[in-house]
């Protein structure tokens, strides 16, 4: 947890920090091939090979915030991968609408080829029955077009400019009630989105720049008793006395239909640790969970704090009762957004995130309760931005080894012109 206390984006007087990323103690630089002991508290836990980064995509030109980054990687049915990522802008205005690149490998992710059809890689949850199941969000409708009951507050927002007002889920149309699912069933080729129900009396759901969205992001699980598990977020709530929680809390919902009635199961209120994070009771709270099961049943689940307020700390929490009740979330990493999960079947769980820069870590033990020091894909200390979007996306490739994907802010082409790229490298990790 060192550097933890450096978070803030501003110094101790509230002026604005010059390059606040800069403060981010990075950890070991693996920019390119090498093999490397991953360490904890000083002693060697794991032996770690990291492939060269393979170029997936370039920008042809300058691109904005939303274009050419938020990566993600997955198989195709024909074994064969595909990367594909955003190319709109990262707005509520593009919930719903098509804007994407890709590419793909028929060699392992040795070389890659751009494609303009449709991504069409295996997302989602694979179900017992052979259904593949994955959340979608539609399109936010302007305010201005429902009968919206009355609001009930206002959430803290990222941005205090825009306002995020608030309305019990109860009362809303219901074309902005439940969530929306897309089900890709056995032996089909086509996905069919379906209405969900979502059955939760406290919810809340927001309103932002005159929109309505319907947002329910997260990662979706199948636990020892055969139900489906989502942690999502962002989680809004009236509490037991009718008052409103203004902070962003992961909400954990159990299906028994394969995907088609969501019940509430337990909720990671924002606990901030002011001792790590001083400006943390300012924050919008917990957004962008990475959850997993792990080998004993425990549920993990590491959450974002970094919001407009500046870089905040990512905190981890468990829960020994199927997401019922979680422990007190703890401060861990001084930065991350987007945390990504992965167990091996090695027994290592794998922890990506970025922004600053992009950062690999491993637990070895069964617990996940530790976590070696960091290994840093891309440099950003002393440089003028923070080098990447820092979403990352994971993939399995065998017992001991994986994908990784992500973007890279500074790649310079052939020209030696500053542009955009996706990079992808394997990472195979070896337990002591």
């Amino acid at each position: 947890m060192v550097g933890i206390l450096w978070l803030s984006a501003t110094s101790a007087d509230g002026a604005e920090a010059v390059h606040p990323h800069n403060l981010i103690p990075p950890g070991t630089a693996a920019y390119e091939a090498v093999s490397l002991e991953a360490t904890l508290h000083g002693r060697a836990v794991a032996s770690v090979t990291l492939s060269q980064p393979t170029v997936v995509a370039v920008a042809s030109k300058p691109e904005d915030w939303g274009f050419f980054q938020f990566p993600s990687v997955g198989y195709l049915p024909n074994v064969a991968l595909e990367v594909h990522w955003s190319m709109h802008a990262d707005s509520i205005t593009s919930y719903g609408k098509s804007g994407s690149a890709k590419a793909t490998s028929t060699d392992g992710g040795k070389t890659w080829t751009r494609s303009e059809a449709p991504a069409e890689a295996t997302e989602g949850l694979l179900l017992p029955s052979g259904d593949r199941i994955a959340v979608v969000s539609p399109v936010a409708l302007k305010a201005t077009d429902l009968d919206l009951p009355k609001s009930v507050g206002e959430a803290r927002a990222s941005r205090p400019k825009h306002p995020m007002v608030l309305y019990r889920h109860s009362e809303l149309p219901p074309s902005r009630q439940g969530i929306f699912i897309k089900r890709l069933r056995q032996g089909q080729n086509t996905w069919v989105t379906e209405h969900a129900t979502l059955i939760d009396p406290q919810a809340l759901r927001y309103s932002l720049d005159g929109l309505v969205p319907i947002v329910w992001w997260g990662d979706m699980h199948i636990a020892a008793d055969g139900a489906l598990y989502a942690g999502t977020y962002p989680g809004y709530r009236l509490r037991a006395d009718g008052s409103v929680d203004p902070s962003s809390g992961i909400y954990f919902y159990r299906s028994t239909d394969e995907g088609r009635t969501w019940k509430i199961q337990g909720r990671i209120l924002y606990d901030a640790d002011l001792s790590v994070d001083p400006i943390g009771d300012t924050r919008m709270g917990f957004t962008e969970p990475a959850f997993e099961i792990l080998a004993d049943g425990t549920f993990l689940c590491v959450l974002r704090t970094t919001d407009g307020r500046g870089i905040g700390p990512m905190y981890a929490s468990f829960s020994q009762d199927l997401g019922a009740t979680w422990t007190k979330p703890k401060a861990f990493t001084p930065s991350g957004v987007l945390p990504r999960l992965l167990r091996l079947k090695n027994g290592v769980t794998v922890l990506s995130s970025g922004r600053p820069g992009v950062q690999v870590r491993f637990s070895t033990n069964r617990n996940a309760e530790t976590w070696t020091d960091s290994f840093e894909m891309l440099p950003y200390h002393n440089l003028p931005d923070v080098g990447s979007c820092g979403y990352t996306g994971l993939l399995a490739t065998g017992p001991d080894r994986f994908l990784l994907v992500y973007s890279d802010f500074r790649f310079l082409n052939a020209a030696k012109e500053i542009r955009k790229a996706i990079k992808i490298r394997e990472i195979v990790v070896t337990p002591k």
